[in-house]
């Protein structure tokens, strides 16, 4: 469910976990969700650089 996009606090809910640190044990955050995560990111932040640069033209 974390690497689809659910957090973890909504995971941590759905198992019925009363303290998410119990979550974050069994929790595996794996490298394909980091990888994703910085790639939206670096996205989001080319994004803002090209507009950024387009309305410093006009």
């Amino acid at each position: 469910m974390l690497t689809k996009g659910v957090s973890i606090e909504s995971v941590s809910r759905i198992l019925g976990h009363t303290d998410i640190k119990t979550t974050q044990i069994y929790a595996k955050i794996l490298n394909e969700k980091v990888d994703k995560e910085f790639a939206a990111v670096k996205d989001q932040l080319n994004n803002m650089k090209t507009c950024y640069k387009l309305s410093s033209r006009i």
